[in-house]
């Protein structure tokens, strides 16, 4: 095959191709956690962000705390499990920006439980935040991201997608991960020849303040020290430390990776 253009010659400057000034932002689950440092890599790359999420006041502060940084950014109150609110979020990022370059779906909760204890009730609890809401906001926003000719989409799954954390029991949270990452890896395939580009991050134990907080529990000072002896860089992830992989993958640094996953685990899964 003989090769007619030089790409390392004729693309962009690589620090430019990280940049994302011009494009619109969509991020759940936003107004703390990992879906705050998603929220403020995305406007210090040049996006606008919309912060959604269902604690509307939170997610206000976010958004002045982004606006504070010279970006624009609005905040919207959105219940993930719903399929008309997921809608109505989507319609209000058009109408105040006009368009969705990248979609940043977040929202998830956590539950330790052992399996035949497991009310049925909570499994589903855990299905629908965890794994149909991602499923609603791909949905949603590749209605809108296809006919404009493409985006991005990168959708929050978790290390424990792959593997079953120990010593912990919690099947639910497992399967609904290792949903998101299948989920994602199909829309993937299904959409590149639409233009949206479909990922995953999957993040480790990470330092957030709801963990940080149950870490000061008694069950949490005995789990760390299990957790960091399990963990090859012996520490949990701060969130700042997955920004980097969020911005690489919704710009046009990426413009041919679709269907990945980024593992940010400080080695959890070598051992």
């Amino acid at each position: 095959m003989q090769v007619t253009t030089d790409s390392v010659l004729s693309a962009p400057n690589i620090i430019d191709r990280f940049r994302l000034n011009g494009d619109v932002a969509l991020v759940t689950g936003a107004a703390q956690g990992i879906g705050r440092g998603f929220a403020h890599a995305l406007a210090e790359a040049g996006a606008s962000v919309v912060v959604a999420d269902q604690k509307l006041e939170l997610a206000s502060v976010v958004a002045k705390e982004l606006e504070a940084k010279g970006a624009k950014s609005v905040a919207l109150e959105v219940d993930v499990t719903s399929e008309a609110s997921v809608e109505s979020m989507v319609k209000a990022v058009i109408n105040n920006f006009g368009k969705l370059d990248i979609g940043v779906n977040n929202v998830g909760i956590g539950q330790w439980l052992d399996g035949e204890d497991m009310p049925y009730a909570d499994w589903l609890r855990m299905i629908d935040v965890n794994l149909n809401s991602v499923f609603l906001c791909c949905k949603a926003e590749a209605r809108v991201m296809i006919p404009a000719g493409g985006g991005a989409i990168v959708n929050t799954a978790s290390m424990s997608a792959s593997i079953s954390n120990t010593p912990q029991n919690q099947a639910h949270y497992n399967a609904s991960k290792a949903g998101v990452l299948h989920l994602s890896r199909s829309l993937a395939g299904e959409w590149a020849p639409k233009g949206v580009r479909v990922n995953t991050i999957s993040p480790g134990y990470t330092r957030t303040a709801l963990v940080a907080d149950l870490l000061e529990t008694p069950i949490g000072k005995e789990l760390l020290p299990k957790w960091l002896a399990l963990t090859p860089m012996a520490r949990m992830a701060e969130v700042s430390d997955l920004q980097g992989a969020l911005i690489y993958l919704v710009s046009k640094a990426s413009p041919f990776t679709t269907g990945s996953d980024l593992v940010i685990d400080g080695g959890y899964m070598v051992w």
